[in-house]
């Protein structure tokens, strides 16, 4: 049965099947993020980034096949924006967590999609998701002492990963009206393009390595070409205020596979930033009005 003839048999399951999509996105996210950091002590972080990168890009490239699709030239100037700005978000954030710790790291990247949830908030509600998810994400910082001493190039790595996150979501929408698999084909393409080169300045052949490129094909697959393919589903039906504040779950799925894979116990106060997270992605969900619909712009220009 086809996608179009399911969603018209079953409208529940089409209605949900988008945040499925982003729940997905994330877990898939949090497990090669740390599964990636075993690649730290080999290539480095600019090594690791190339590697996640530019093997997405090759999968992505054997899977969809996108020269068999029809772009504009319009289109592609879309793609490579969204392709460049995907890239920057990644090879930044690995670089910030070369520096300072994870959480850190996540909570500063946050503010990108949840200022891009502020900016397109218009009802009183938003504004109240928007608070409980910022209170979850202040509460996971590890406010005991070492925050004043973080490195500050880190933090500002952290910083640049939170606008290209911001970024990744305003021109995702942009191409989110082209084929999924596609768009994110070519845009991965153009973030190999933009990051690879920095990889190789800082690991060289040992990026080569078979070990090495087996990993690295784990990381991709895991951390780049599952959630990005799954992102750009959801961002074709989710509002751009939904998928800012939802997203901020991210963190609170890191903990829980944290407790669950590494056996990592997780404190009260983590707990309830665990809480406040999932209660502000929630509540977004369903406040949000029936006549919200998600950007889709064609015409908008890069």
């Amino acid at each position: 049965m086809s996608s179009p003839a399911l969603a018209l048999r079953h409208p529940r399951l089409s209605a949900v099947l988008p945040y499925l999509a982003l729940i997905g996105g994330m877990v898939s996210l949090s497990a090669g993020t740390s599964f990636a950091k075993t690649l730290y002590p080999m290539v480095g972080p600019a090594g690791t980034a190339g590697l996640r990168v530019g093997l997405s890009a090759i999968v992505l490239l054997a899977v969809f096949r996108p020269w068999r699709s029809a772009f504009t030239t319009g289109d592609l100037r879309a793609l490579a924006v969204y392709g460049v700005v995907m890239g920057l978000m990644n090879l930044s954030f690995y670089m910030a967590l070369n520096t300072i710790p994870l959480g850190v790291a996540l909570a500063i990247e946050f503010m990108g999609p949840l200022s891009v949830a502020l900016f397109n908030s218009r009802r009183l509600i938003h504004f109240v998701w928007i608070g409980l998810a910022v209170l979850g994400l202040v509460l996971l910082l590890p406010l005991d002492g070492n925050v004043s001493g973080l490195d500050p190039v880190g933090c500002a790595y952290a910083a640049a990963a939170a606008v290209f996150w911001a970024g990744y979501i305003v021109f995702g929408k942009r191409v989110s009206h082209l084929p999924s698999g596609s768009t994110v084909a070519i845009g991965m393409t153009f973030a190999a393009m933009t990051v690879v080169p920095f990889g190789v300045a800082g690991a060289g052949m040992s990026l080569l390595d078979p070990r090495i490129l087996a990993l690295g094909l784990v990381v991709a697959l895991v951390s780049s070409a599952l959630p990005y393919t799954l992102d750009m589903v959801a961002l074709r039906h989710i509002p751009k205020r939904t998928f800012g504040v939802a997203v901020s779950g991210d963190p609170a799925i890191g903990a829980l596979a944290g407790l669950f894979v590494l056996g990592e116990h997780l404190t009260s106060q983590q707990w309830l930033a665990i809480a406040a997270i999932i209660a502000a992605s929630v509540g977004a969900v369903l406040t949000s009005p029936s006549d919200e619909q998600p950007l889709q712009d064609p015409a908008a220009p890069a």
